[in-house]
């Protein structure tokens, strides 16, 4: 059995709207110097992309991995409940 390793960091990532750019990150917790490397990794995969394009939901699958691999705890704020999407 795995043992569970408290995050290093968690971040918050909300949807900002229809305009470009549509993201932000906010920082909860965690080294600031690495969650503005993991910042900029993310942005490189989202900054363009709203919700409901095709390519968000790889993307964002890829940051929430990006994520676990870091020890980072990723949580989305999308503007709206998930379940009704």
């Amino acid at each position: 059995m795995e043992e569970a390793v408290a995050p290093v960091g968690h971040v918050k990532i909300v949807y900002l709207g229809p305009v470009a750019p549509h993201w932000e990150l906010r920082r909860e917790f965690g080294d600031q110097a690495m969650i503005e490397g993991f910042n900029d990794r993310i942005m490189a995969r989202l900054l363009l992309l709203p919700p409901h394009d095709p390519q968000f939901r790889r993307n964002r699958e890829r940051v929430n991995r990006d994520g676990e691999r870091e020890n980072i705890r990723v949580e989305w704020d999308l503007g709206y409940p998930e379940d009704e999407a």
